[in-house]
């Protein structure tokens, strides 16, 4: 028997390096470009072998580019990224807590509207929301990037189903000892709502990170770009900045790769757990 599980973990183990390596190849892929001249990509192709080739020009350069235009969309980028995760945690759990553990009327119907917002796709609403960020001047600001995705359906239905499965006994205890609706979720309801808090966190700012259709439409000047459409940029029919894309796609993967580092325990238990043991 304990042949048996050892040869099942050492599989498992070598099924799940494998993996890992497979994802791990384009990274692994484009540092290896960033640190290749330009000149010998294009004469000789990309090579997953840095060997003496290997030169950290294209840094120089990605820093150089415009007096810093890169580094001024990624300024854009972290900026909305921090603001659009605070405020959607925020709102998302306090909307989710709501729908968990209260019960008043109507809140089947909230419900079934939220599940069926889930459904419809960013394009089929696209024309409403433009129009609507036209009418609140909002367009080419943070504002306007961030404001129709405060709240996330997602991270409601997230919590609403973390917050049922840790049962009213806590709220009870709260409200004997004479402490505010708003106490008992600050106080009570929020530490106890970690894990969910630390796997919406990386879900919410990967996804503000990464955005680019929305932040595309609203942004217009070069200045108020993001990093995602200012990369993007440099790509076009006549030209393609390779000397800069290559080295800026690879600092754009630092945040999340930190934020996910910092953040792995709670974004694994807030997945797999449903509720508080005793």
């Amino acid at each position: 028997m304990k042949k048996k599980i050892t040869l099942q973990s050492v599989l498992l183990t070598l099924i799940v390096f494998a993996l890992a390596a497979c994802l791990l190849f384009p990274v692994y892929f484009l540092v290896v470009a960033s640190l290749q001249p330009t000149q010998y990509m294009f004469s000789r192709g990309m090579s997953l072998v840095l060997g003496d080739t290997g030169t950290l020009a294209n840094y120089q350069t990605l820093f150089n580019y415009r007096e810093g235009m890169y580094f001024t969309w990624y300024k854009n980028s972290i900026l909305i990224t921090l603001l659009q995760t605070a405020l959607s945690l925020f709102f998302s759990s306090m909307a989710g807590y709501a729908l968990g553990v209260y019960r008043f009327r109507g809140r089947g119907v909230v419900f079934t509207l939220m599940l069926l917002v889930m459904m419809i796709p960013l394009e089929i609403i696209m024309l409403p929301l433009y129009k609507l960020s036209i009418a609140l001047h909002s367009i080419n600001t943070v504002a306007g990037v961030i404001l129709p995705f405060i709240l996330s359906p997602i991270c409601i239905f997230f919590f609403q189903q973390f917050v049922s499965g840790l049962g009213v006994s806590f709220m009870e205890a709260g409200r004997i000892d004479g402490c505010t609706e708003f106490g008992i979720y600050f106080r009570i309801m929020v530490p106890l709502m970690k894990p969910a808090f630390g796997a919406m966190t990386i879900l919410i700012a990967m996804n503000s990170w990464n955005g680019f259709l929305w932040p595309l439409i609203v942004l217009r000047t070069n200045e108020n770009l993001t990093l995602p459409i200012g990369l993007a940029s440099l790509i076009s029919a006549n030209a393609q900045k390779m000397e800069v894309l290559l080295p800026g796609a690879v600092l754009s993967i630092l945040p999340i790769v930190i934020l996910f580092l910092f953040n792995q325990k709670k974004f694994i238990s807030g997945l797999t757990s449903g509720g508080v043991k005793a």
